[in-house]
């Protein structure tokens, strides 16, 4: 099959179009949502059953006990519903196994779906439905609740409140995911995609044997586990199952819900402090990326000499490639293909796309709020060269500052190599991975970058299902959630309490083509810097001596 860069120039023209479309209104409203004083009725009573006090506020530490209690509370009760799953679903399923559920449990609360089973005959709907489909919904409003965290620091003063978790969390899921996760839904279904509560039997009289075709409510899971980008599959295959994805129509329909709201957040954060300029500025580096490294996907794959059986054969490599890098930008982990046949250079990029941070655009939240760190560094290091004052948004950039942005971007490399490195030393974790040469280290090295990331996407050819492979595997995902969201809500907690000094001229400005290329520019470095060495073992040597 051949690349058709006709087919990729339009499909991803018909992206642009429709993301800068929503792009404004969506950004408008998640700043409502996030700065209205108004409490809707239902709201109240959910307030009111909990023990919230509507109109409270929380200081950073606050704010971050009640997201990582939440988190771990998500972990026992996922945990615990897929070892009852027996009793859930009246004796028809075996509850699943412990190494197994707990897994699963960390990757879902964690946003990475990570998937060490097969959905379609591990778990039932009622797992599917009350647990693993919930979990999308908090595990995307957690990634937004944060980022609105850290936007509040940067546009509030000379106070020690960043507003209210489980505020912010109730309305992020009541009037954000769930209605758009409806709309979503509906037109998957007319598109074509599955919603039932059967299987189906299917008989073939000619040969006589006969297949038992699994269904479920397939539609209403997909729009959530695509639009908050959390990747888990309904069916093992993912994207790539025709049940999941049937055709053209929603193949694209369903890049354009993955990337909608990490494209919109920038115009959030533009006009929740007050200045476009900024938002656009952020908008552009991630936007500038995510061109940048659908070309280089495109063109790697186009260049591979054969392409192989696992990419998208209904829609085209073309397909792949678009897919490929949105759902690696954006920590969904969702495939319309197997990565692990992708040529050696195009799942290198994949994996380069993830050691970004996932920032262009990112996962729902944690894109912006990781690029808004980076901007921290990049105001940083420009006033050094210029001697300028390091100042981002009327607030200073101070040593506590600098130490909270330095260790937020050094946990997820770290977790990524020293997971692999020790990996490597485990005969039992490296029989997981049963490719030879560098494609093996390429297999291990994708799976830490991806749990530690909180992708989910994996090269087919590993399997984590054993017990030191699945712990290891948890570690990363569980520590690459957790930690930097607790960094970021103590780097909010810093600048709230600070009162905004005026612009001088000796400030750097923080907006315009000049500080994107510089934000650019620290951002590609910091990751080729960090993971080069790791790449070239694997997947660069994989493609330069094939």
């Amino acid at each position: 099959m051949q690349f058709s860069f006709l087919s990729f120039i339009t499909q991803m023209a018909i992206l642009i179009l429709a993301l800068g479309a929503v792009q404004r209104p969506l950004g408008a409203y998640l700043a409502r949502v996030a700065d209205g004083e108004r409490h809707l009725r239902y709201e109240r009573w959910i307030y009111k059953a909990a023990g919230v006090g509507a109109d409270s506020s929380q200081t950073w530490k606050a704010y971050a006990r009640s997201m990582v209690a939440l988190s771990v509370a998500g972990v026992l009760v996922l945990f615990v519903a897929q070892r009852l799953q027996p009793l859930l679903s009246g004796g028809q399923i075996d509850g699943v196994d412990p190494w197994v559920a707990m897994n699963t449990a960390i990757s879902f609360i964690t946003n990475t779906n990570w998937q060490a089973y097969t959905p379609e005959s591990t778990v039932g709907f009622v797992i599917q439905m009350a647990f693993l489909a919930v979990q999308n919904f908090v595990s995307a409003a957690i990634g937004i609740a944060v980022v609105f965290a850290l936007i509040r620091g940067f546009a509030r003063k000379g106070t020690d409140s960043l507003g209210n978790f489980w505020v912010d969390m109730t309305r992020i899921i009541f009037r954000v995911l769930l209605p758009l996760a409806a709309i979503a839904a509906a037109v998957l279904i007319v598109a074509g995609i599955v919603q039932n509560f059967w299987s189906t039997d299917v008989h073939n009289a000619l040969t006589g044997a006969s297949q038992t075709i699994p269904g479920g409510p397939v539609a209403s899971q997909e729009a959530i586990k695509i639009m908050g980008t959390n990747g888990g599959g309904y069916f093992n295959a993912n994207s790539a199952h025709p049940f999941e994805n049937p055709n053209a129509f929603t193949n694209i329909f369903e890049v354009f819900l993955l990337l909608m709201i990490p494209f919109a957040l920038p115009y959030t954060f533009g006009r929740m402090v007050g200045s476009r300029k900024q938002g656009y500025t952020i908008l552009t580096v991630m936007a500038a990326l995510w061109l940048i490294t659908t070309s280089l996907m495109a063109w790697a794959i186009a260049a591979a000499p054969d392409l192989g059986e696992g990419l998208e054969q209904r829609l085209g490599p073309a397909a792949s490639g678009i897919f490929a890098t949105a759902t690696t930008l954006t920590s969904t982990g969702a495939v319309d293909a197997a990565h692990d046949s992708l040529p050696p250079l195009a799942g290198g990029m994949a994996m380069f796309d993830m050691m970004l941070g996932e920032i262009a655009p990112g996962g729902v939240g944690s894109g912006l709020y990781g690029m808004l760190v980076l901007a921290i560094v990049a105001v940083f290091l420009g006033g050094l060269m210029v001697g300028r004052t390091p100042e981002y948004l009327g607030k200073k950039i101070q040593a506590r500052h600098m130490t909270l942005a330095a260790l937020y971007l050094l946990v997820t490399p770290v977790l990524v190599l020293v997971l692999t490195g020790a990996a490597v030393l485990i005969p039992a974790v490296v029989a997981q991975a049963p490719a030879q040469g560098p494609h093996q280290f390429s297999e291990l090295l994708y799976a830490f970058t991806s749990a530690a990331n909180n992708n989910g996407s994996a090269f087919a050819g590993i399997a984590s299902s054993d017990p030191i492979t699945s712990s290891l595997i948890d570690v990363a995902m569980f520590l690459g959630r957790v930690l930097p969201m607790v960094l970021v809500l103590a780097l909010a907690g810093c600048f709230v309490a600070q009162d905004p000094v005026p612009a001088s001229p000796g400030t750097l400005p923080t907006y315009g083509p000049l500080f994107a290329g510089l934000l650019g520019t620290v951002t590609i470095l910091f990751t080729s810097l960090n993971y080069f060495p790791a790449l070239a073992l694997g997947p660069i040597a994989e493609g330069t001596f094939r």
